[in-house]
């Protein structure tokens, strides 16, 4: 590769979503680029306008206006635009002008829908831009006016994401980029005399003044760094700091108060704080050593759900996008675990069950998890070392937020740390000789999905569970028969039915008796049709194409598991506002009538389809 090719693609590994890409895709990409510059004033690209490709701005800047002339964004160094038209039949959406000089790079369309539908993170990042809702058919769009009246709301000092990582001027910079490098960071502030400032210093200085010119590393960092920074005071509020930086084409900003060095925020820290992306905390949860540092990041999952429900999204997306989050956390903890106890003697795939294995998490979650190993697996000689491994990664979750099974359905359970073939043997045991256990392991086993390690020793697996729970008509039967357990809070003359005395006197359930009767019938309409999905929303999508549930039967109970989801998000998150604890305990009379009409109905739907099951499957006599 050429110095040119190579810079290019340092350059995109600096910058989000590209630093998500493999490095070999990112050193395959320069190649693929063409480049552009335009003048200052230039209109790059109009409504309707043809666009075959995404824009990378490498210098210089852009504004985005709608065809009314609202603006909607400015973009700088590093960021996309484009993207719209990439998601609308190469059409561009908005009017896009250069505030100044600009130079970019042009990514074709088949190379950018080439890389969104092979890595699902670099998808996901333009997923949001690109603003595809299901179902409803409206789009789910950034607002950058409505985040920039968020930032309003926050100080600078909330942005400071870590301690400040200083060095001294006396310091080389071979030492400087060695700290840099130990501590994880782009820049590094210079000071003198302790809490004097004397610069700032940035992998770009690096990059450009040292690398790019050939210069020692053992020269003071001194000559390299940036004088007399640019700085802003903590109390100063984060749409100050986006339109400091913005102003003046940089990335990093120290935090001044009465002189002294407080702290460093980044484009980063104001980008995740925009968006709260999903993607960023994952990434952040990525790099951390220390379950506690993990917990840290789980606990902006109630804002970040807050923040999904008030930009409009389904229950769908904000359940797969928390589930993100949890799936980090333990694919972080089992990396750590096998630096810890080294690694895996014998293959093994980790597996999520039950609401994590759906995606279809909410802000109250435990666990349930369990191990598949490799048949070749023995527990003398390699048994204390899946202990020790489920152990950790079970307490670490513990630590992060996700607390214990209270029924102990967890991979640190010996019970549920098995081989293949053990495996084989309980499903083969729930499926043929059903019983009141073996109906309650189900609701958990039976929605199994891989987290992290060799995912093929769970296929073979999953392909025999489905056939046998296909095949075997009393199964199904007795599956019937643990749903209709369930019951909604809906009486004869269509009022709720609530709880009546105890903490939650007078409230409605909405996960056990509205939820879960969905994700029963789903599961049973499933497994008995031979469809593979776990999650809710795929399943009863999937199973229109069989006769055991009418069309309609299956779009009206996905109208119900939304409607009774999103409210139930939308309790919590009214709790997490008040600084309750969620929970899934609803009173009635917190919803407008409009609202408690639709809730009536919704239960409605699951009582007419909790008995056409008895029709469709039987009913067991237990």
């Amino acid at each position: 590769m050429s110095i040119e090719l190579e810079e290019i693609a340092e350059f995109l590994k600096q910058h989000h979503p590209f630093d998500l890409l493999p490095d070999e895709e990112i050193n395959a990409l320069p190649k693929r680029l063409s480049a552009r510059y335009f003048r200052a004033g230039t209109k790059v690209l109009s409504p309707e306008e043809q666009c075959l490709h995404l824009y990378i701005i490498r210098t210089g800047g852009t504004e985005t206006r709608d065809p009314n002339g609202q603006l909607l964004a400015r973009l700088s160094e590093g960021e996309c635009f484009g993207v719209r038209a990439m998601y609308q039949n190469g059409r561009a959406a908005n009017n896009i002008t250069t505030l100044e000089d600009s130079l970019c790079y042009l990514l074709p369309e088949k190379d950018f829908h080439a890389l969104t539908g092979k890595y699902p993170q670099f998808s996901y990042f333009f997923a949001q831009m690109g603003g595809e809702r299901l179902r409803s058919g409206m789009q789910l769009l950034e607002s950058r006016d409505d985040d920039q009246l968020k930032l309003m709301s926050v100080k600078v000092s909330d942005l400071i994401a870590r301690e400040l990582v200083s060095i001294d001027k006396s310091a080389s910079i071979l030492e400087a980029g060695q700290l840099m490098s130990k501590e994880r960071v782009s820049c590094l502030l210079i000071t003198e005399g302790g809490d004097g400032v004397a610069g700032i210093m940035t992998d770009r200085d690096l990059r450009n003044r040292v690398i790019a010119k050939g210069r020692s590393y053992d020269e003071p960092v001194t000559a390299i760094m940036t004088e007399k920074p640019i700085s802003i005071d903590p109390d100063q509020y984060a749409f100050d700091a986006l339109l400091t930086m913005t102003r003046n084409n940089i990335r990093h900003l120290p935090v001044m108060k009465d002189g002294k060095a407080v702290g460093m925020i980044t484009t980063n820290n104001l980008l995740a704080r925009q968006s709260l992306s999903a993607v960023y905390m994952a990434g952040r949860i990525g790099k951390l050593t220390e379950p506690e540092e993990m917990a840290k990041v789980i606990a902006q999952v109630p804002e970040l759900l807050s923040h999904l429900i008030e930009a409009g999204a389904t229950s769908q997306n904000a359940g797969h996008i928390v589930t993100t989050l949890s799936d980090a956390a333990t694919a972080r903890l089992l990396q750590l675990a096998e630096e810890e106890f080294g690694p895996p003697p014998v293959p093994y795939v980790w597996m999520a069950g039950g609401s994590q294995g759906r995606q279809e998490q909410t802000a109250l979650s435990d666990q349930d998890n369990c191990l598949i190993i490799d048949d070749a697996y023995n527990a003398d000689q390699h048994g204390e070392y899946f202990k020790n491994l489920a152990d950790f990664v079970c307490d670490g979750l513990n630590k992060v937020g996700y607390v214990y099974c209270p029924g102990e359905m967890m991979a640190r359970t010996d019970e549920w740390r098995q081989p293949v073939r053990t495996w084989q043997h309980y499903f083969n045991k729930w499926i043929e000789q059903p019983e009141p256990k073996s109906l309650m392991l189900c609701s958990v086993w039976f929605d199994l999905r891989p987290v992290h390690g060799t995912k093929s020793l769970f296929e073979d697996l999953h392909r025999m569970i489905i056939s046998k729970a296909k095949d075997n008509r009393i199964f199904q039967a007795y599956m019937v028969g643990n749903a209709l357990s369930h019951h909604v809070p809906l009486g004869f003359f269509k009022n709720f039915v609530m709880i009546r005395g105890g903490e939650h006197d007078k409230t409605l359930d909405l996960k056990h008796n509205g939820v879960v009767p969905i994700v029963d019938v789903a599961r049973i309409h499933a497994l008995a049709n031979g469809v593979e999905a776990v999650n809710t929303y795929e399943r009863l999508n999937a199973v229109k194409a069989f006769p055991s549930i009418s069309n309609q039967g299956a779009s009206d109970l996905l109208d119900a598991f939304e409607f009774i989801s999103i409210t139930r998000l939308k309790h919590q998150v009214r709790q997490i506002r008040r600084g309750e604890k969620p929970d899934n305990f609803l009173q009635p009379e917190s919803l407008s009538a409009f609202e408690r009409s639709h809730l009536k109905d919704a239960f409605s739907v699951i009582k007419n389809l909790q008995g056409a099951l008895e029709h469709a499957f039987g009913k067991s006599g237990t």
